[in-house]
């Protein structure tokens, strides 16, 4: 794969594009609008075409493809994103095409799916160019993590057997992939504040009967960072719930029951820990389902992960507004109802000692007490 930004790819006429999920053609994208849909229970959740041949239906099967390619960039709002952009040779991208086109260069490959963007003249098989058979370079850690311009010198180290580029990765705090003895994992910059809320929040969950992601202290150019292992393989890939919601929207399904009938558990679940450690960060970006690569069908809530927004508007045992539930509740509320539905599901203490703030120390175990009382309210019923 080649690094370098082709900024002529849409203007001087591209045919039509593939969308691969690995070596299966789902779709075929034509310039003109045009489509076909090979295995339409393959496409992405959050892309969406018609085979109508009017010219707003085109106009619109071309913007819905923008739109998803440009969704596996980095976001604009992430930290050092102008560096990163800078260090690939990227334009700063505005619109879903411009960014588009730099999903494509690099074949708007992801680590959270095998999903990727064949040109009329690629050749190459999955297996060829799939990120999990490619390690990060050093150089490209650099970048995503601090913020460093690449160099002439160790932009060379960027070869097309070690990088990864997945710039795609969400969220507003540096972060990177870096690849050791086979295994990615992730490592979470930020201020030590989010590091340390996010270290805290995963022992936390572990005591707790949910899938969840932990999170171990780590270090990088000198910095303490959060680090954790990918979920995802060429077996199972992640989807968004906001993505569910696109989805639900096109196929005529209310997203809430949808998200119920499939895990019921771990939503509420979900629910209960947010409250409890008061994370502020549970968008619709934040959370969602696994998927079964063999047959794309979604499984589970993927585990819950994502804390370094813990503690946060944790001045009162009310807690924020609940930012997964349909109406407006707090997040107390929410996980009163959590409670009710499903019960607390503590399996392990909590150590006091764990805690270095008081405060926080103290309003923890207010909003467990107020959900203990809960469910032992409900045992007597």
């Amino acid at each position: 794969m080649s690094l370098k930004i082709n900024r002529q790819l849409l203007a001087k006429g591209w045919k039509y594009f593939d969308i691969m999920h690995k070596d299966r053609r789902v779709a075929r994208i034509y310039e003109n609008g045009k489509c076909t849909i090979n295995f339409p229970s393959f496409m992405p959740y959050n892309l969406y075409f018609e085979k109508d041949d009017s010219i707003d239906t085109c106009v619109q099967n071309l913007n819905n493809f923008y739109y998803w390619c440009s969704s596996r960039i980095l976001t604009l709002d992430r930290k050092y994103a102008k560096e990163i952009m800078n260090s690939i040779g990227a334009i700063q991208a505005y619109t879903d095409r411009e960014r588009a086109v730099i999903a494509i260069s690099y074949r708007a490959l992801s680590l959270l799916d095998v999903y990727w963007v064949r040109t009329k003249d690629d050749k190459k098989t999955f297996s060829e160019i799939s990120l999990y058979n490619h390690s990060l370079s050093d150089a490209f850690v650099d970048v995503s993590l601090r913020g460093k311009n690449l160099t002439l010198a160790n932009a060379e180290l960027v070869t097309s057997r070690d990088q990864a580029i997945d710039i795609g990765t969400p969220g507003v705090a540096p972060k990177a992939w870096i690849r050791k003895n086979d295994v990615f994992y992730l490592l979470k910059d930020g201020d030590e504040r989010d590091v340390d809320a996010e270290l805290l929040a995963s022992k936390i969950v572990a005591c707790f009967d949910i899938d969840h992601v932990s999170y171990e202290e780590s270090s990088f150019d000198g910095t303490k960072v959060s680090k954790c292992q990918i979920i995802t393989s060429e077996e199972k890939s992640i989807v968004a719930s906001e993505f569910i919601e696109f989805y639900c929207v096109n196929n005529d399904k209310n997203k809430m029951e949808f998200i119920l009938k499939k895990d019921k558990y771990s939503y509420y679940m979900m629910n209960i820990i947010d409250y409890l450690i008061g994370n502020i960060d549970r968008h619709w970006g934040n959370w969602g389902f696994w998927v079964d690569n063999k047959n794309n069908k979604l499984i589970k809530l993927y585990p819950l992960m994502d804390y370094n927004k813990a503690f946060l508007s944790y001045d009162t045992v009310e807690g924020a507004l609940c930012q997964t539930t349909e109406n407006r509740v707090s997040q107390k509320q929410a996980a009163i109802e959590a409670v009710k539905e499903i019960g607390l599901n503590q399996i392990k203490e909590i150590d006091r000692s764990w805690f270095s703030n008081e405060k926080i120390a103290d309003m923890f175990f207010a909003r467990l007490e107020v959900l203990k009382g809960v469910e032992t309210r409900e045992m007597l019923k």
